[in-house]
């Protein structure tokens, strides 16, 4: 995790997606929180392993909050570009698949440790720092698979 300051916030902006290429197929997880001012307060990426895409952004939700809570931030609009895991955590919709279950439980728990926490679906390209850490993350794990495969380790 990047972190750009120290100074304690009371509310920011978390964008969160995740991906795979190929479902399942490696994928991907990534966070940036934003402070009001624009500022960069933090940025979460991880590399999944294979995984599906719904797996991989529910996991970006999950680093966001915890992110945002280490921070001490108290109210937090959350902003991704999943209409499936907006909804599902709002319990629109029902969190059918048994491996997400436990992603959505947690969720909903660090959600409700917020004083506010205003959810919605953004389109994609309102996203794209968020799509850049995963993407960043994918190509790193691809290159470091490359360079293991020609055996220069």
């Amino acid at each position: 995790m990047t972190r750009a300051t120290a100074k304690v916030h009371k509310h920011a902006t978390l964008f969160a997606d995740g991906g795979s290429r190929g479902n399942p197929g490696p994928a991907a997880s990534g966070a940036v929180l934003i402070a009001d001012d624009g500022s960069l307060l933090a940025e979460i990426g991880e590399f999944l392993g294979i995984a599906t895409n719904n797996v991989a952004e529910w996991n970006a939700l999950l680093c966001g909050l915890n992110a945002a809570l280490e921070m001490g931030i108290e109210e937090l609009d959350v902003r991704l570009d999943s209409e499936l895991v907006v909804r599902q955590l709002a319990g629109v919709y029902r969190v059918k698949h048994p491996d997400l279950i436990p992603f959505a439980t947690k969720a909903r728990s660090l959600v409700r440790k917020f004083a506010k926490v205003d959810v919605r679906h953004i389109p994609r390209k309102e996203n794209a720092a968020a799509d850049a850490v995963v993407n960043r993350f994918l190509d790193e794990a691809a290159g470091a698979r490359a360079r293991n495969a020609n055996g220069s380790c």
